[in-house]
Order: C-alpha cells, then structure tokens, then sequence
C-alpha cells in the first residue's frame, strides 16, 4: 500500500488485502474538510452503485468525524461550497 505521506506508512494492512502497489488516501478528522469529503464521496459511490453498507458505513463515518470535531471545539466547516457541491452530485 503506498500512501500519499511518508508518514503515515506505519499504518499497516496485517492481512495483505491491499497490494503493495496500490495508492491509498487517508481522512483525518481533525482535518475540518474530510467529513464533507467523505460525504461526497458517499454520494458519488452510491450514484456509481456501490453496496449500500459501504455507502452507510462512509457515511457514519462522516458523522463521526463531525461529532469529534465538535467534541474537540474545532471550527465548523463553512458548508456552503458542501452543500453546492452535494446539491448537484445527488
């Protein structure tokens, strides 16, 4: 698995799901954008048919980010641009 940042390759794949060559992308919450990405990218998984648990499960996790985020007194996302966004994806 190869990520965006050096960094983060001690986040590891224990049961080689993932091939060594393939690139991955990692949301942090603290990143006050990747709840709405994950969202987006929920909407356009559930356009392009992706099963319903992953759609619902990405979608948790938008939740979840959200509500840490919260917890942690981290700046609302101005969802304006989101809201755009989602508006014309769904």
């Amino acid at each position: 698995m190869i990520h965006a940042r050096q960094d983060y390759n001690r986040i590891q794949d224990p049961d080689n799901l993932i091939p060594d060559d393939e690139p991955v992308f990692l949301l942090r919450a603290k990143d006050r954008t990747a709840p709405a990405a994950v969202d987006a990218w929920a909407n356009l998984a559930e356009i392009a048919g992706a099963r319903p648990n992953i759609v619902n499960a990405a979608r948790k996790q938008a939740r979840a980010m959200r509500e840490w985020q919260s917890r942690m007194r981290y700046k609302r996302q101005t969802w304006k641009a989101y809201n755009a966004l989602n508006n014309r994806v769904r």
